[in-house]
């Protein structure tokens, strides 16, 4: 009676089984907790340049200024231009406005400093580190997008909303999904960045790519114009195309241009660009860090 007691104490499956998922369990909570500093870091980095984020921000108010005022004559000739009534074009330009720097149309933010540190040499030091290479810079860029979409977003729609009557839901359900189109838009535009960053593998150099970048994203982001004015068949390939995902979908929501399902299908055309250029990043990487080049240093 008692060996059988003393058996079945040692035999419990609470002593032996649940190790495993604990230890994966804890591997999970401590890579998430990294990833969470790692993009905690990055927002208060930027935090520190108080001077360049007022400039930024004043310029992204004067421009919503002047473009603002060219959407209201354009509009006022041509009434419903796009399915645009003249409050939510003029609401269009202040919401791009906010996004501008958020979802970084016109690259920059990790971008930099990786080009930097393909310069220096110490972009091999980096595929070295005890963390994910793309994984690092993502934390990194959503901190960086965190941190601009308050410091760099807010001040120019509150400025357009105190002279120009905007076209803003009172819906926090809207709001919220707008949040989550800004957030796809975020990692779109971060899997079209890392892409670009890692022909500086191949070419020591990805400034020219990020030019040819830079002009196409400004076009068929529809931070110029609405991608719905594009005639014929460039607005049918500019729907199509990932950046779309960057200012024009969470625009449409936010002016609550898509409801319903068409809200679900834009989410989705997100997401799935967003996982497409994810993959397509971490192929890249691993083919690139077969064989490292490393040029200074």
């Amino acid at each position: 009676m008692d060996t059988s007691v003393e058996i079945s104490v040692q035999l419990r499956p609470d002593d032996g089984v649940r190790e495993p998922d604990a230890g994966r369990e804890a591997g999970w909570r401590g890579a998430v907790g990294l990833y969470l500093a790692i993009a905690g870091g990055a927002f208060r980095r930027y935090s520190t340049y108080r001077a360049a984020t007022v400039a930024g921000a004043v310029t992204n108010t004067v421009f919503g200024f002047i473009l603002a005022y060219t959407f209201l004559a354009l509009w006022r000739a041509r009434p419903g231009l796009g399915g645009y009534d003249t409050a939510q074009a003029v609401s269009y330009i202040w919401i791009s406005q906010s996004l501008l720097v958020t979802v970084a149309v016109w690259g920059g933010g990790f971008q930099d400093e990786v080009q930097e540190r393909f310069r220096s040499g110490d972009i091999a030091i980096d595929l070295y580190r005890p963390v994910d290479f793309q994984g690092w810079w993502l934390a990194t860029d959503l901190g960086r997008a965190a941190f601009h979409l308050f410091a760099r977003g807010l001040a120019p729609t509150l400025a357009g909303s105190l002279a120009f009557d905007l076209a803003l839901p009172a819906d926090p359900l809207v709001w919220t999904l707008f949040l989550l189109a800004v957030l796809f838009a975020v990692l779109v535009s971060f899997g079209l960045r890392f892409l670009v960053s890692l022909t500086g593998f191949w070419l020591h150099d990805s400034e020219g790519i990020r030019a040819v970048t830079l002009v196409v994203a400004m076009f068929f982001s529809g931070m110029l114009l609405p991608i719905g004015l594009f005639p014929g068949w460039l607005g049918q390939l500019a729907h199509v195309l990932p950046w779309a995902a960057l200012i024009q979908i969470p625009t449409d929501i936010l002016l609550e241009r898509r409801t319903g399902f068409a809200v679900l299908t834009g989410l989705g055309f997100q997401l799935l660009w967003a996982v497409l250029l994810l993959a397509a990043g971490r192929a890249a990487q691993l083919l690139a860090a077969r064989k490292v080049v490393v040029q200074g240093g």
